[in-house]
């Protein structure tokens, strides 16, 4: 389960913050993962569920925005939302220009959104 690895790296993170904000708590944690980071949103909960546990975050609320799969048409800058790439009927076709010349920029990444403290 390497969402708790993850999530003990995103500690790392939230713990620094924190510090620096010279915060007494953290009441809300926002990460944004995409929809092709690997991530199984369950499980990511339940990490965090226990790695929280005698934390700075304890009693802290997570909030998951999942991020969908975006492309960009490198040769007329159109953006494209994937709604399943799984699907055979997906292509990597631009709906606009025809070009195949497509950029995945968006719904790869996890990242810490917002951290919600009380100082």
């Amino acid at each position: 389960m390497h969402e708790l690895s993850l999530v003990a790296d995103l500690f790392t993170i939230i713990e620094e913050q924190a510090r620096q904000a010279g915060a007494k708590k953290v009441t809300k944690v926002s990460v944004s993962v995409g929809e092709l980071s690997g991530v199984v949103p369950d499980l990511f909960r339940s990490a965090f569920q226990s790695y929280k546990k005698g934390t700075i975050a304890d009693k802290s609320r997570l909030q998951l925005k999942m991020v969908k799969i975006k492309f960009k048409c490198r040769s007329c800058g159109r953006e494209i939302t994937a709604r399943n790439i799984m699907d055979e009927s997906f292509s990597y076709v631009c709906p606009a220009c025809g070009s195949r010349d497509m950029e995945l920029v968006a719904g790869r990444d996890l990242y810490l959104e917002k951290l919600e403290i009380e100082t």
